[in-house]
Protein backbone atom coordinates (compact mmCIF):
# COMPACT_ATOMS: atom_id res chain seq x y z
CA UNK A 1 0.00 0.00 0.00
CA UNK A 2 1.38 3.40 -0.96
CA UNK A 3 1.08 5.99 1.80
CA UNK A 4 1.83 9.69 1.67
CA UNK A 5 2.84 11.66 4.77
CA UNK A 6 2.19 15.33 5.15
CA UNK A 7 3.72 17.32 8.08
CA UNK A 8 1.20 19.68 9.54
CA UNK A 9 3.19 21.18 12.37
CA UNK A 10 5.90 20.82 15.00
CA UNK A 11 5.55 21.67 18.70
CA UNK A 12 8.61 21.99 20.90
CA UNK A 13 8.52 21.16 24.60
CA UNK A 14 10.65 22.88 27.24
CA UNK A 15 13.94 21.24 27.98
CA UNK A 16 15.10 20.21 31.41
CA UNK A 17 18.83 21.12 31.66
CA UNK A 18 19.11 19.36 34.98
CA UNK A 19 18.80 15.95 33.35
CA UNK A 20 22.10 14.44 32.38
CA UNK A 21 22.77 14.09 28.63
CA UNK A 22 19.91 16.41 27.59
CA UNK A 23 21.80 19.61 27.29
CA UNK A 24 21.62 19.58 23.45
CA UNK A 25 18.52 17.34 22.89
CA UNK A 26 15.22 18.74 21.58
CA UNK A 27 12.07 16.67 22.01
CA UNK A 28 8.96 17.46 19.96
CA UNK A 29 5.67 15.94 18.74
CA UNK A 30 4.76 15.87 15.08
CA UNK A 31 1.21 15.41 13.87
CA UNK A 32 1.16 13.16 10.76
CA UNK A 33 -1.79 12.72 8.41
CA UNK A 34 -1.79 9.51 6.34
CA UNK A 35 -3.64 9.64 3.04
CA UNK A 36 -4.28 6.79 0.56
CA UNK A 37 -2.66 7.39 -2.79
CA UNK A 38 -5.21 7.92 -5.57
CA UNK A 39 -2.80 7.28 -8.41
CA UNK A 40 -0.56 4.34 -9.25
CA UNK A 41 3.10 4.64 -8.31
CA UNK A 42 5.19 4.95 -11.48
CA UNK A 43 7.66 2.21 -12.34
CA UNK A 44 11.15 3.73 -12.40
CA UNK A 45 13.07 0.57 -13.25
CA UNK A 46 15.29 -1.53 -11.02
CA UNK A 47 17.70 -4.43 -11.09
CA UNK A 48 17.84 -8.18 -10.43
CA UNK A 49 20.24 -9.90 -8.04
CA UNK A 50 22.62 -12.06 -10.07
CA UNK A 51 22.79 -14.91 -7.54
CA UNK A 52 19.44 -15.00 -5.75
CA UNK A 53 17.33 -13.68 -8.63
CA UNK A 54 15.45 -11.21 -6.37
CA UNK A 55 14.15 -8.12 -8.20
CA UNK A 56 14.61 -4.64 -6.63
CA UNK A 57 12.62 -1.63 -7.93
CA UNK A 58 13.64 1.97 -7.66
CA UNK A 59 11.61 3.94 -5.13
CA UNK A 60 9.74 7.18 -5.73
CA UNK A 61 8.59 9.95 -3.46
CA UNK A 62 5.38 9.20 -1.65
CA UNK A 63 4.58 12.79 -0.61
CA UNK A 64 1.93 14.25 -2.86
CA UNK A 65 2.86 17.54 -4.28
CA UNK A 66 0.59 20.50 -3.70
CA UNK A 67 -1.45 21.36 -6.74
CA UNK A 68 -0.64 24.74 -8.17
CA UNK A 69 -3.68 26.75 -9.07
CA UNK A 70 -3.05 28.95 -12.12
CA UNK A 71 -3.61 32.63 -11.93
CA UNK A 72 -7.10 33.31 -13.27
CA UNK A 73 -6.11 36.82 -14.35
CA UNK A 74 -3.63 35.54 -16.95
CA UNK A 75 -5.91 33.03 -18.65
CA UNK A 76 -7.36 35.57 -21.10
CA UNK A 77 -4.18 37.33 -22.10
CA UNK A 78 -2.62 37.32 -25.58
CA UNK A 79 0.41 35.39 -24.35
CA UNK A 80 -1.81 32.59 -23.05
CA UNK A 81 -3.90 32.42 -26.27
CA UNK A 82 -1.08 32.78 -28.82
CA UNK A 83 0.81 29.68 -29.97
CA UNK A 84 4.50 30.17 -30.23
CA UNK A 85 5.91 28.32 -33.27
CA UNK A 86 9.48 27.88 -34.32
CA UNK A 87 10.82 26.77 -37.67
CA UNK A 88 14.02 24.76 -37.90
CA UNK A 89 15.69 23.34 -40.99
CA UNK A 90 17.42 19.97 -40.94
CA UNK A 91 19.63 18.48 -43.59
CA UNK A 92 21.23 15.03 -43.76
CA UNK A 93 24.93 14.89 -43.21
CA UNK A 94 25.62 12.93 -46.43
CA UNK A 95 24.40 13.53 -49.98
CA UNK A 96 21.79 11.13 -51.40
CA UNK A 97 20.61 10.42 -54.92
CA UNK A 98 17.85 8.45 -56.68
CA UNK A 99 18.11 6.32 -59.80
CA UNK A 100 15.45 6.29 -62.48
CA UNK A 101 14.97 3.78 -65.27
CA UNK A 102 16.36 4.81 -68.62
CA UNK A 103 17.91 3.42 -71.71
CA UNK A 104 20.66 1.08 -70.63
CA UNK A 105 19.42 0.90 -67.00
CA UNK A 106 16.62 -1.48 -66.00
CA UNK A 107 14.99 -1.31 -62.58
CA UNK A 108 12.51 -4.02 -61.61
CA UNK A 109 9.05 -2.96 -60.47
CA UNK A 110 8.07 -6.29 -58.89
CA UNK A 111 8.20 -5.08 -55.28
CA UNK A 112 6.16 -2.02 -56.14
CA UNK A 113 2.59 -1.78 -54.91
CA UNK A 114 -0.18 -0.23 -56.89
CA UNK A 115 -2.84 1.32 -54.66
CA UNK A 116 -6.15 2.11 -56.24
CA UNK A 117 -8.70 4.11 -54.39
CA UNK A 118 -11.96 2.26 -53.69
CA UNK A 119 -15.52 3.28 -53.16
CA UNK A 120 -16.14 5.31 -50.06
CA UNK A 121 -17.54 3.23 -47.18
CA UNK A 122 -19.73 4.72 -44.51
CA UNK A 123 -19.68 3.69 -40.86
CA UNK A 124 -22.96 1.78 -41.16
CA UNK A 125 -21.68 -0.12 -44.17
CA UNK A 126 -18.45 -0.90 -42.34
CA UNK A 127 -20.26 -2.24 -39.27
CA UNK A 128 -22.61 -4.25 -41.48
CA UNK A 129 -19.68 -5.80 -43.29
CA UNK A 130 -17.98 -6.67 -39.99
CA UNK A 131 -21.25 -8.16 -38.66
CA UNK A 132 -21.55 -10.39 -41.72
CA UNK A 133 -18.05 -11.70 -41.24
CA UNK A 134 -18.80 -12.31 -37.54
CA UNK A 135 -21.90 -14.31 -38.53
CA UNK A 136 -19.81 -16.39 -40.93
CA UNK A 137 -17.27 -17.10 -38.19
CA UNK A 138 -20.05 -18.01 -35.77
CA UNK A 139 -21.63 -20.36 -38.29
CA UNK A 140 -18.33 -22.18 -38.81
CA UNK A 141 -17.78 -22.32 -35.03
CA UNK A 142 -21.27 -23.70 -34.40
CA UNK A 143 -20.82 -26.16 -37.24
CA UNK A 144 -17.61 -27.39 -35.60
CA UNK A 145 -19.37 -27.75 -32.23
CA UNK A 146 -22.29 -29.62 -33.80
CA UNK A 147 -19.91 -31.88 -35.71
CA UNK A 148 -18.00 -32.66 -32.53
CA UNK A 149 -21.27 -33.38 -30.69
CA UNK A 150 -22.48 -35.67 -33.48
CA UNK A 151 -19.12 -37.44 -33.55
CA UNK A 152 -19.43 -38.02 -29.82
CA UNK A 153 -22.94 -39.41 -30.28
CA UNK A 154 -21.68 -41.64 -33.07
CA UNK A 155 -18.86 -42.96 -30.89
CA UNK A 156 -21.30 -43.60 -28.03
CA UNK A 157 -23.66 -45.39 -30.42
CA UNK A 158 -20.82 -47.56 -31.74
CA UNK A 159 -19.79 -48.39 -28.18
CA UNK A 160 -23.39 -49.18 -27.28
CA UNK A 161 -23.81 -51.40 -30.35
CA UNK A 162 -20.54 -53.16 -29.59
CA UNK A 163 -21.57 -53.67 -25.95
CA UNK A 164 -24.98 -55.01 -26.98
CA UNK A 165 -23.31 -57.37 -29.44
CA UNK A 166 -20.93 -58.58 -26.75
CA UNK A 167 -23.86 -59.05 -24.35
CA UNK A 168 -25.73 -61.09 -26.96
CA UNK A 169 -22.62 -63.19 -27.58
CA UNK A 170 -22.05 -63.60 -23.84
CA UNK A 171 -25.64 -64.64 -23.18
CA UNK A 172 -25.57 -67.03 -26.12
CA UNK A 173 -22.31 -68.51 -24.87
CA UNK A 174 -23.71 -68.88 -21.34
CA UNK A 175 -26.84 -70.53 -22.78
CA UNK A 176 -24.76 -72.92 -24.88
CA UNK A 177 -22.51 -73.74 -21.93
CA UNK A 178 -25.54 -74.33 -19.72
CA UNK A 179 -27.16 -76.62 -22.30
CA UNK A 180 -23.90 -78.47 -22.78
CA UNK A 181 -23.42 -78.79 -19.03
CA UNK A 182 -26.97 -80.06 -18.54
CA UNK A 183 -26.53 -82.55 -21.36
CA UNK A 184 -23.32 -83.79 -19.74
CA UNK A 185 -25.07 -84.04 -16.37
CA UNK A 186 -27.89 -86.06 -17.92
CA UNK A 187 -25.55 -88.39 -19.78
CA UNK A 188 -23.12 -88.88 -16.87
CA UNK A 189 -24.98 -88.12 -13.62
CA UNK A 190 -22.80 -88.02 -10.52
CA UNK A 191 -24.55 -85.99 -7.82
CA UNK A 192 -28.01 -85.91 -6.29
CA UNK A 193 -28.89 -82.80 -8.28
CA UNK A 194 -28.00 -84.60 -11.52
CA UNK A 195 -30.40 -87.43 -10.72
CA UNK A 196 -33.10 -84.92 -9.75
CA UNK A 197 -32.78 -83.49 -13.25
CA UNK A 198 -33.18 -86.96 -14.75
CA UNK A 199 -36.27 -87.76 -12.70
CA UNK A 200 -37.77 -84.35 -13.52
CA UNK A 201 -37.16 -84.90 -17.23
CA UNK A 202 -38.72 -88.36 -16.90
CA UNK A 203 -41.82 -86.85 -15.29
CA UNK A 204 -42.13 -84.23 -18.04
CA UNK A 205 -41.87 -86.95 -20.67
CA UNK A 206 -44.47 -89.08 -18.87
CA UNK A 207 -46.93 -86.18 -18.65
CA UNK A 208 -46.54 -85.37 -22.35
CA UNK A 209 -47.06 -89.01 -23.32
CA UNK A 210 -50.05 -89.29 -20.99
CA UNK A 211 -51.61 -86.18 -22.46
CA UNK A 212 -51.06 -87.50 -25.99
CA UNK A 213 -52.62 -90.89 -25.08
CA UNK A 214 -55.67 -89.29 -23.46
CA UNK A 215 -56.27 -87.03 -26.43
CA UNK A 216 -55.73 -89.58 -29.22
CA UNK A 217 -56.99 -92.93 -27.87
CA UNK A 218 -59.86 -94.32 -25.85
CA UNK A 219 -61.17 -97.61 -24.59
CA UNK A 220 -58.96 -100.73 -24.87
CA UNK A 221 -56.41 -98.88 -27.01
CA UNK A 222 -55.92 -96.35 -24.23
CA UNK A 223 -55.38 -99.11 -21.66
CA UNK A 224 -52.80 -100.82 -23.91
CA UNK A 225 -51.01 -97.51 -24.46
CA UNK A 226 -50.95 -96.83 -20.73
CA UNK A 227 -49.49 -100.28 -20.06
CA UNK A 228 -46.81 -99.70 -22.68
CA UNK A 229 -46.07 -96.28 -21.15
CA UNK A 230 -45.73 -97.90 -17.73
CA UNK A 231 -43.25 -100.46 -19.07
CA UNK A 232 -41.14 -97.76 -20.72
CA UNK A 233 -41.17 -95.72 -17.50
CA UNK A 234 -40.05 -98.76 -15.49
CA UNK A 235 -37.19 -99.38 -17.95
CA UNK A 236 -36.06 -95.77 -17.70
CA UNK A 237 -36.23 -95.86 -13.90
CA UNK A 238 -34.12 -99.03 -13.89
CA UNK A 239 -31.58 -97.40 -16.21
CA UNK A 240 -31.39 -94.37 -13.92
CA UNK A 241 -30.91 -96.73 -10.97
CA UNK A 242 -27.94 -98.42 -12.66
CA UNK A 243 -26.35 -95.04 -13.30
CA UNK A 244 -27.02 -94.14 -9.68
CA UNK A 245 -25.27 -97.24 -8.38
CA UNK A 246 -22.23 -96.60 -10.59
CA UNK A 247 -22.07 -92.99 -9.49
CA UNK A 248 -22.40 -94.06 -5.85
CA UNK A 249 -19.37 -96.34 -6.20
CA UNK A 250 -17.30 -93.60 -7.79
CA UNK A 251 -18.37 -91.04 -5.23
CA UNK A 252 -17.70 -93.46 -2.39
CA UNK A 253 -14.12 -93.99 -3.57
CA UNK A 254 -13.62 -90.24 -3.77
CA UNK A 255 -15.10 -89.72 -0.30
CA UNK A 256 -12.73 -92.32 1.15
CA UNK A 257 -9.67 -90.62 -0.30
CA UNK A 258 -10.92 -87.20 0.79
CA UNK A 259 -11.41 -88.48 4.35
CA UNK A 260 -7.86 -89.86 4.45
CA UNK A 261 -6.50 -86.58 3.08
CA UNK A 262 -8.27 -84.63 5.83
CA UNK A 263 -6.88 -86.83 8.57
CA UNK A 264 -3.35 -86.64 7.12
CA UNK A 265 -3.38 -82.84 6.72
CA UNK A 266 -0.90 -81.03 9.01
CA UNK A 267 -1.96 -78.43 11.55
CA UNK A 268 -2.02 -74.92 10.09
CA UNK A 269 -1.83 -71.47 11.71
CA UNK A 270 -2.19 -68.15 9.93
CA UNK A 271 0.43 -65.57 10.93
CA UNK A 272 -0.12 -61.82 11.18
CA UNK A 273 1.80 -61.22 7.94
CA UNK A 274 -0.48 -63.50 5.92
CA UNK A 275 1.82 -66.54 5.93
CA UNK A 276 0.94 -69.99 7.19
CA UNK A 277 2.71 -72.24 9.63
CA UNK A 278 2.31 -76.01 9.32
CA UNK A 279 3.18 -78.63 11.91
CA UNK A 280 2.93 -82.43 11.84
CA UNK A 281 1.88 -84.18 15.04
CA UNK A 282 2.32 -87.87 15.86
CA UNK A 283 -1.37 -88.36 15.03
CA UNK A 284 -1.05 -86.74 11.58
CA UNK A 285 2.11 -88.73 10.84
CA UNK A 286 0.21 -91.92 11.70
CA UNK A 287 -2.64 -90.81 9.42
CA UNK A 288 -0.19 -90.10 6.59
CA UNK A 289 1.27 -93.59 6.94
CA UNK A 290 -2.18 -95.21 6.76
CA UNK A 291 -3.13 -93.01 3.79
CA UNK A 292 -0.05 -94.06 1.83
CA UNK A 293 -0.75 -97.74 2.55
CA UNK A 294 -4.39 -97.41 1.42
CA UNK A 295 -3.39 -95.64 -1.80
CA UNK A 296 -0.85 -98.38 -2.46
CA UNK A 297 -3.19 -101.33 -1.93
CA UNK A 298 -5.81 -99.71 -4.22
CA UNK A 299 -3.23 -99.03 -6.92
CA UNK A 300 -3.63 -101.04 -10.11
CA UNK A 301 -0.96 -102.33 -12.47
CA UNK A 302 1.54 -103.55 -9.87
CA UNK A 303 3.70 -106.58 -10.53
CA UNK A 304 3.54 -109.72 -8.38
CA UNK A 305 6.63 -108.86 -6.35
CA UNK A 306 5.44 -105.30 -5.73
CA UNK A 307 2.03 -106.57 -4.64
CA UNK A 308 3.64 -109.01 -2.21
CA UNK A 309 5.69 -106.18 -0.69
CA UNK A 310 2.51 -104.13 -0.26
CA UNK A 311 0.74 -107.02 1.49
CA UNK A 312 3.74 -107.54 3.76
CA UNK A 313 3.70 -103.87 4.76
CA UNK A 314 -0.05 -104.07 5.36
CA UNK A 315 0.31 -107.09 7.64
CA UNK A 316 3.11 -105.52 9.66
CA UNK A 317 1.02 -102.38 10.14
CA UNK A 318 -2.22 -104.00 11.30
CA UNK A 319 -0.48 -106.58 13.52
CA UNK A 320 0.28 -103.80 16.00
CA UNK A 321 -3.28 -104.29 17.32
CA UNK A 322 -4.90 -107.65 17.94
CA UNK A 323 -8.65 -107.66 17.30
CA UNK A 324 -11.19 -109.28 15.00
CA UNK A 325 -10.76 -106.61 12.33
CA UNK A 326 -6.99 -106.91 12.17
CA UNK A 327 -7.14 -110.71 12.15
CA UNK A 328 -9.56 -110.61 9.19
CA UNK A 329 -7.22 -108.28 7.31
CA UNK A 330 -4.20 -110.50 7.96
CA UNK A 331 -6.14 -113.61 6.91
CA UNK A 332 -7.27 -111.99 3.63
CA UNK A 333 -3.74 -110.71 2.93
CA UNK A 334 -2.31 -114.23 3.42
CA UNK A 335 -4.97 -115.63 1.11
CA UNK A 336 -4.12 -113.12 -1.65
CA UNK A 337 -0.38 -113.80 -1.22
CA UNK A 338 -1.04 -117.54 -1.61
CA UNK A 339 -3.08 -116.94 -4.76
CA UNK A 340 -0.38 -114.69 -6.18
CA UNK A 341 2.22 -117.39 -5.66
CA UNK A 342 -0.04 -119.69 -7.69
CA UNK A 343 -0.11 -117.10 -10.51
CA UNK A 344 -3.82 -116.35 -10.25
CA UNK A 345 -4.91 -113.66 -12.77
CA UNK A 346 -5.79 -110.19 -11.46
CA UNK A 347 -9.38 -110.42 -12.68
CA UNK A 348 -10.02 -113.33 -10.29
CA UNK A 349 -8.56 -111.33 -7.38
CA UNK A 350 -10.77 -108.26 -7.83
CA UNK A 351 -13.32 -109.24 -5.16
CA UNK A 352 -10.64 -110.24 -2.65
CA UNK A 353 -8.74 -107.00 -3.09
CA UNK A 354 -11.97 -105.05 -2.74
CA UNK A 355 -12.63 -106.73 0.60
CA UNK A 356 -9.08 -105.96 1.78
CA UNK A 357 -9.34 -102.27 0.86
CA UNK A 358 -12.79 -101.96 2.52
CA UNK A 359 -11.59 -103.58 5.76
CA UNK A 360 -8.44 -101.49 5.82
CA UNK A 361 -10.47 -98.29 5.31
CA UNK A 362 -12.59 -99.34 8.27
CA UNK A 363 -9.32 -99.81 10.16
CA UNK A 364 -8.29 -96.25 9.19
CA UNK A 365 -11.61 -94.83 10.41
CA UNK A 366 -11.32 -96.39 13.84
CA UNK A 367 -10.02 -93.79 16.36
CA UNK A 368 -8.22 -96.53 18.32
CA UNK A 369 -5.93 -97.23 15.35
CA UNK A 370 -6.02 -93.73 13.82
CA UNK A 371 -6.52 -91.10 16.58
CA UNK A 372 -6.79 -88.26 14.07
CA UNK A 373 -9.96 -89.81 12.60
CA UNK A 374 -11.88 -88.96 15.78
CA UNK A 375 -12.01 -85.31 14.67
CA UNK A 376 -13.64 -86.11 11.31
CA UNK A 377 -16.08 -88.97 11.89
CA UNK A 378 -19.78 -88.09 12.24
CA UNK A 379 -20.48 -90.35 15.21
CA UNK A 380 -19.09 -88.77 18.42
CA UNK A 381 -17.15 -90.85 20.88
CA UNK A 382 -19.30 -89.87 23.86
CA UNK A 383 -22.64 -91.76 23.73
CA UNK A 384 -24.29 -89.27 26.09
CA UNK A 385 -23.97 -86.53 23.49
CA UNK A 386 -26.38 -88.45 21.22
CA UNK A 387 -29.36 -88.10 23.52
CA UNK A 388 -30.62 -84.75 22.24
CA UNK A 389 -29.35 -84.84 18.66
CA UNK A 390 -31.08 -87.98 17.33
CA UNK A 391 -34.66 -88.07 16.09
CA UNK A 392 -37.02 -90.75 14.87
CA UNK A 393 -37.92 -90.88 11.17
CA UNK A 394 -41.50 -92.00 10.49
CA UNK A 395 -40.61 -93.08 6.96
CA UNK A 396 -37.71 -95.47 7.41
CA UNK A 397 -38.40 -96.07 11.14
CA UNK A 398 -34.83 -95.27 12.16
CA UNK A 399 -33.17 -92.96 14.64
CA UNK A 400 -30.97 -90.53 12.72
CA UNK A 401 -28.93 -87.43 13.64
CA UNK A 402 -30.53 -84.02 13.25
CA UNK A 403 -28.36 -83.24 10.22
CA UNK A 404 -30.21 -85.93 8.23
CA UNK A 405 -33.53 -84.06 8.55
CA UNK A 406 -34.46 -81.20 6.23
CA UNK A 407 -36.68 -78.66 7.98
CA UNK A 408 -38.65 -76.00 6.13
CA UNK A 409 -39.73 -72.63 7.52
CA UNK A 410 -43.21 -73.90 8.47
CA UNK A 411 -42.07 -77.20 10.03
CA UNK A 412 -43.09 -77.87 13.62
CA UNK A 413 -41.96 -81.53 13.85
CA UNK A 414 -38.97 -83.36 12.42
CA UNK A 415 -41.05 -85.47 9.99
CA UNK A 416 -39.18 -87.57 7.43
CA UNK A 417 -35.44 -87.65 6.86
CA UNK A 418 -33.70 -86.43 3.71
CA UNK A 419 -33.49 -89.91 2.22
CA UNK A 420 -37.22 -90.53 2.65
CA UNK A 421 -38.08 -87.07 1.27
CA UNK A 422 -35.91 -87.69 -1.81
CA UNK A 423 -37.48 -91.12 -2.34
CA UNK A 424 -40.99 -89.67 -2.03
CA UNK A 425 -40.13 -86.84 -4.44
CA UNK A 426 -38.75 -89.25 -7.06
CA UNK A 427 -41.79 -91.50 -6.71
CA UNK A 428 -44.47 -88.79 -6.82
CA UNK A 429 -43.81 -85.18 -7.79
CA UNK A 430 -40.25 -85.54 -9.15
CA UNK A 431 -39.51 -81.86 -8.63
CA UNK A 432 -36.15 -80.38 -9.57
CA UNK A 433 -35.17 -77.55 -7.22
CA UNK A 434 -31.70 -77.06 -8.68
CA UNK A 435 -32.76 -73.86 -10.44
CA UNK A 436 -34.27 -72.38 -7.27
CA UNK A 437 -31.23 -73.44 -5.27
CA UNK A 438 -29.03 -71.30 -7.53
CA UNK A 439 -31.54 -68.42 -7.44
CA UNK A 440 -31.62 -68.53 -3.64
CA UNK A 441 -27.82 -68.50 -3.51
CA UNK A 442 -27.71 -65.38 -5.73
CA UNK A 443 -30.34 -63.64 -3.57
CA UNK A 444 -28.37 -64.37 -0.40
CA UNK A 445 -25.20 -63.10 -2.03
CA UNK A 446 -26.92 -59.82 -2.95
CA UNK A 447 -28.27 -59.43 0.57
CA UNK A 448 -24.80 -59.95 2.00
CA UNK A 449 -23.50 -57.22 -0.31
CA UNK A 450 -26.08 -54.73 1.08
CA UNK A 451 -24.72 -55.20 4.60
CA UNK A 452 -27.94 -54.18 6.38
CA UNK A 453 -28.34 -57.36 8.50
CA UNK A 454 -30.96 -58.92 6.24
CA UNK A 455 -32.22 -62.21 7.74
CA UNK A 456 -35.35 -63.35 5.94
CA UNK A 457 -33.43 -64.43 2.82
CA UNK A 458 -31.45 -66.86 4.96
CA UNK A 459 -34.55 -68.42 6.56
CA UNK A 460 -36.53 -69.52 3.51
CA UNK A 461 -35.71 -72.75 1.66
CA UNK A 462 -35.76 -73.81 -1.98
CA UNK A 463 -39.34 -75.08 -1.75
CA UNK A 464 -40.49 -71.73 -0.34
CA UNK A 465 -38.77 -69.89 -3.17
CA UNK A 466 -40.39 -72.25 -5.69
CA UNK A 467 -43.83 -71.41 -4.31
CA UNK A 468 -43.00 -67.69 -4.34
CA UNK A 469 -41.88 -67.74 -7.99
CA UNK A 470 -44.41 -70.15 -9.49
CA UNK A 471 -47.58 -69.51 -7.46
CA UNK A 472 -47.26 -65.88 -6.35
CA UNK A 473 -45.55 -64.30 -9.40
CA UNK A 474 -46.66 -66.80 -12.02
CA UNK A 475 -43.13 -67.71 -13.11
CA UNK A 476 -42.67 -64.62 -15.31
CA UNK A 477 -41.21 -61.14 -15.08
CA UNK A 478 -43.56 -58.48 -13.73
CA UNK A 479 -42.39 -55.97 -16.38
CA UNK A 480 -41.58 -57.86 -19.59
CA UNK A 481 -43.43 -61.15 -18.92
CA UNK A 482 -40.21 -63.05 -19.71
CA UNK A 483 -40.50 -66.68 -18.59
CA UNK A 484 -36.89 -67.80 -19.02
CA UNK A 485 -36.17 -69.29 -15.59
CA UNK A 486 -32.42 -68.84 -15.96
CA UNK A 487 -32.79 -65.06 -16.48
CA UNK A 488 -35.26 -64.40 -13.65
CA UNK A 489 -34.38 -63.33 -10.15
CA UNK A 490 -36.18 -61.89 -7.14
CA UNK A 491 -34.91 -58.40 -6.29
CA UNK A 492 -35.96 -55.89 -3.68
CA UNK A 493 -39.13 -53.93 -4.41
CA UNK A 494 -38.03 -51.11 -2.09
CA UNK A 495 -34.24 -51.03 -2.08
CA UNK A 496 -34.18 -49.27 1.29
CA UNK A 497 -35.95 -52.15 3.04
CA UNK A 498 -34.69 -55.67 3.69
CA UNK A 499 -35.52 -58.43 1.26
CA UNK A 500 -38.55 -60.51 2.17
CA UNK A 501 -41.37 -62.34 0.34
CA UNK A 502 -43.51 -59.20 0.83
CA UNK A 503 -40.76 -56.84 -0.36
CA UNK A 504 -39.60 -58.44 -3.59
CA UNK A 505 -40.39 -58.40 -7.31
CA UNK A 506 -39.70 -61.01 -9.99
CA UNK A 507 -37.67 -59.44 -12.82
CA UNK A 508 -34.95 -60.40 -15.24
CA UNK A 509 -31.36 -59.78 -14.24
CA UNK A 510 -31.06 -56.75 -16.55
CA UNK A 511 -34.34 -55.29 -15.27
CA UNK A 512 -33.23 -55.66 -11.65
CA UNK A 513 -30.16 -53.51 -12.35
CA UNK A 514 -32.36 -50.68 -13.65
CA UNK A 515 -34.93 -51.17 -10.88
CA UNK A 516 -32.30 -50.78 -8.15
CA UNK A 517 -31.35 -47.35 -9.53
CA UNK A 518 -34.80 -45.90 -8.85
CA UNK A 519 -35.05 -43.53 -5.91
CA UNK A 520 -38.80 -43.91 -5.36
CA UNK A 521 -40.69 -46.80 -6.96
CA UNK A 522 -44.07 -45.16 -6.25
CA UNK A 523 -43.16 -42.21 -8.48
CA UNK A 524 -41.51 -44.29 -11.20
CA UNK A 525 -44.28 -46.87 -11.81
CA UNK A 526 -47.95 -46.46 -12.56
CA UNK A 527 -50.73 -46.84 -10.03
CA UNK A 528 -52.11 -50.00 -11.67
CA UNK A 529 -48.72 -51.71 -11.67
CA UNK A 530 -48.12 -50.78 -8.03
CA UNK A 531 -51.56 -52.17 -7.11
CA UNK A 532 -50.74 -55.53 -8.72
CA UNK A 533 -47.39 -55.70 -6.94
CA UNK A 534 -48.98 -54.87 -3.59
CA UNK A 535 -51.59 -57.59 -4.19
CA UNK A 536 -48.85 -60.18 -4.69
CA UNK A 537 -47.13 -58.91 -1.55
CA UNK A 538 -50.35 -59.48 0.38
CA UNK A 539 -50.59 -63.04 -0.98
CA UNK A 540 -46.99 -63.74 0.03
CA UNK A 541 -47.58 -62.28 3.46
CA UNK A 542 -50.71 -64.38 3.90
CA UNK A 543 -48.77 -67.55 3.05
CA UNK A 544 -45.60 -66.87 5.04
CA UNK A 545 -47.26 -65.31 8.08
CA UNK A 546 -48.11 -68.81 9.39
CA UNK A 547 -44.40 -69.59 9.68
CA UNK A 548 -43.08 -68.83 13.17
CA UNK A 549 -39.60 -68.06 11.88
CA UNK A 550 -40.91 -65.24 9.61
CA UNK A 551 -43.82 -63.85 11.66
CA UNK A 552 -41.62 -61.60 13.76
CA UNK A 553 -40.10 -60.04 10.63
CA UNK A 554 -43.46 -58.80 9.32
CA UNK A 555 -43.62 -55.02 9.08
CA UNK A 556 -46.53 -53.09 10.63
CA UNK A 557 -47.54 -51.62 7.27
CA UNK A 558 -47.70 -55.09 5.76
CA UNK A 559 -49.76 -56.39 8.64
CA UNK A 560 -52.26 -53.59 8.08
CA UNK A 561 -53.00 -54.65 4.48
CA UNK A 562 -56.26 -56.54 3.87
CA UNK A 563 -55.70 -60.26 3.47
CA UNK A 564 -57.68 -62.71 1.33
CA UNK A 565 -59.99 -65.07 3.15
CA UNK A 566 -58.48 -68.45 4.13
CA UNK A 567 -60.78 -70.39 1.78
CA UNK A 568 -60.00 -68.16 -1.19
CA UNK A 569 -58.04 -69.82 -4.00
CA UNK A 570 -55.52 -67.72 -5.91
CA UNK A 571 -55.26 -68.46 -9.62
CA UNK A 572 -52.09 -67.26 -11.39
CA UNK A 573 -51.71 -67.51 -15.17
CA UNK A 574 -48.69 -66.92 -17.33
CA UNK A 575 -48.86 -64.19 -19.95
CA UNK A 576 -46.97 -65.01 -23.16
CA UNK A 577 -43.98 -62.78 -23.77
CA UNK A 578 -44.46 -60.18 -26.49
Amino acid sequence: MDLHVQVLGVVEEPRDDSLPGNSQAQVGHTSVKVERAKQAKPFLGGYRHGITGVEYHHATAQTMSNRRHPDQSKLRERDAQTVVSRNKYQQVTADAATQMQKTGCYISNCPDKIIISQKYETADEYHKRILGKIIVLQSYWRRWLAKRYVDGLRRDKLKRDEWEMQEVIRKQKERDDRIKREFERRMNPKTKEDFDILYHALEMWRQDELKHINSSTSGPERKAALCELLEKEAELIASIGRHKNAAHENNREGEMKAFLEKTAAPKRWYAFDGGTTEMDTPYTLRAQQLRDIYNTITLKGLSRDERLDVLLTLKSTVKEHDCTLTRDIVQLADREADLLMRKTPDAALYGLRKRISSLFFQYCKTPLFNPEAARHIKIPQDPMSLCNSFYYCRGCCQYLPSTDFELSTNSKVTGHCRSCCDMDNRARARLDLTLYRGMLASIRKEEEAHGDSSRVAFLIQESDLCYLVEDIWGGQSALSASDDPYELTLGRWDSKEQWSPWNCILLTKDEVVGHNRLDDVHESYGAEFIRKVNHRHVLAKNHFSSMPALEKHLEPKIKALPLPRPKEHVISARVPAT
